[in-house]
This record gives structure tokens, C-alpha cells and sequence, in this order.
């Protein structure tokens, strides 16, 4: 079985607050973008075979076992005893960019095998699971506009239609950010007040600009002026609003 996962990004980002676990809540308005996707491929193996992951396209830093493909494998084989699966993932979404690629790749692998091996698990009961394998993961399993808040995978869909408009996704060239180094610049007690991101997108898609940020920006520009200055060269390019996507590199565009 083939499917493909998608990126998202994320229309706006604030940092709300340090929790006591050590990570942040946030508020973010998520959007699934589908022109850019990886390839994932599972194949059921019988009782005797071991999972295995194979990964073709972009290079990951990371082993094959510490893929969240496998580990969403793992955590439906120990709750579930699935049978092992053999597993094939095409890196197309780069890492380290903000566009949630690995989250999405083990939101789809839940959902396969759900449906594959018959484990009759509704979205909800999904999202459980998929939150236990990292921030995002929830958020690719019904895979729509949504505002998150809570550390991401507190969701609410929202009513959002850019069909009229293309995004484009760009990121410089050697740029990576880690998601560590991007929430270690956040200053919360220097933030302005910004407006709710719900009502902001109510507004022309020509004034976001004025009414949308991303908290990362400020700690992420400085240290990475080659991102910030896409930024400003897709608003050169006749953009109605760019942004980075979460944590960085990449940044987007919205166009007529």
C-alpha cells in the first residue's frame, strides 16, 4: 500500500508560554499543503519477518529505528500486536524546515495501519496515538486547516478557502534550524501584543501582513539572515504574504 504525505505550514505562530513539562504552548493556525509530499510504501510481512525501514530520497541524520515511521509501527504492534511490515520511505519534505514532514510521515503510517490491519480506530483515537509521537503528528491525521494551540495537537478545524491562490516553498540554500535552537532565542516578556489568529485571517489575505507573525521570526532572523531575506524577496516577487513556516527554514508565499 502507497500513500503520500504531505507537508503543512503554518499560517502565523505565537509563543504563548513555558509549560512546567519544559515545552511551550503555542497558538497556530496549521494548513496542509499537498504539492509537496513524500512517498511511503508498507507491505505486511507474516509472523516470521522483522520490520524494517528503508529510506530512499533526502538523507535523514537519523537511524531507521528511530524513524517516527517505525515507532508508530511500534506503538500499534505493542498495544495491537500488528504483524511486522516492511517499510519503504521517500524523503521529498526536507527536515529542519518547519514543514512537519516527519510528523506527517507517521500520521500516514498510523492511518495505513489502521486500515490495513482492521484495527477499527476512529480519528479521535488516532489523534491520541499520534500525539504521543511528537507535536505535530495529530494535526496530519485529519490533515485539514486547523487553529492548535496547547503544545499542537490541540485542534479546532477552521473554515479556510485559498483554492484562488498559489503557495510556494522555498528554503535557502545550506539553511537548517533546529527546533531547540529556535525556541532557545524566544524572549515571551518583549512580545507585543498581536491579534487572534482566527480573526486575523477574516481579513484580506493583503493585510496579514500587518496581522500575522510568527514568533520565530525574531529569534531565528538574526542568526539566519539568508531566511529573512527570502522573506522579503517573495514580497519583492509580488507575494500578498510570506512567512516562515514554524521553526524554520523554510519560508512560504501566497500569491494570486
Amino acid at each position: 500500500m502507497t500513500t503520500y504525505p504531505n507537508c503543512k505550514i503554518n499560517l502565523g505562530l505565537h509563543i504563548v508560554d513555558r509549560r512546567p513539562d519544559g515545552y511551550h504552548n503555542l497558538e497556530t493556525l496549521f494548513l496542509p499543503v499537498h504539492d509537496l509530499c513524500d512517498e511511503l510504501e508498507i507491505n505486511l510481512l507474516d509472523t516470521s519477518g522483522e520490520t524494517t525501514v528503508t529510506q530512499e530520497g533526502i538523507p535523514l541524520d537519523n537511524a531507521p529505528q528511530d524513524n517516527l515511521c517505525f515507532r508508530a509501527w511500534h506503538l500499534l504492534h505493542e498495544e495491537f500486536g500488528i504483524p511486522a511490515a516492511s517499510i519503504l520511505l521517500r524523503k521529498r519534505i526536507p527536515f529542519g524546515a518547519g514543514l512537519g514532514g516527519g510528523s506527517s510521515d507517521a500520521a500516514f503510517t498510523l492511518k495505513m495501519l489502521n486500515r490495513m490491519c482492521g484495527l477499527g480506530l476512529d480519528d479521535h483515537a488516532l489523534q491520541r496515538r499520534a500525539a504521543r509521537l511528537g507535536a505535530d503528528c495529530a494535526f496530519f491525521i485529519n490533515n485539514q486547516a486547523s487553529y492548535a494551540t496547547g503544545i499542537g495537537d490541540q485542534l479546532e478545524p477552521i473554515d479556510l478557502n485559498l483554492d484562488e491562490y498559489r503557495i510556494h516553498i522555498e528554503i535557502p540554500e545550506g539553511e537548517h534550524v533546529s527546533t531547540r535552537e529556535a525556541y532557545a532565542g524566544i524572549q515571551l516578556a518583549s512580545r507585543q501584543p498581536r491579534p487572534d489568529l482566527r480573526e486575523a485571517i477574516r481579513h484580506p489575505i493583503e493585510e496579514w501582513r500587518d496581522l500575522i507573525v510568527n514568533d520565530f521570526e525574531a529569534s531565528v532572523f538574526p542568526a539566519h539572515p539568508a531566511i529573512a531575506a527570502l522573506k522579503e524577496d517573495m514580497y519583492a516577487r509580488g507575494a500578498l504574504y510570506a512567512s516562515m513556516t514554524g521553526s524554520g527554514a523554510a519560508v512560504f508565499g501566497i500569491w494570486k
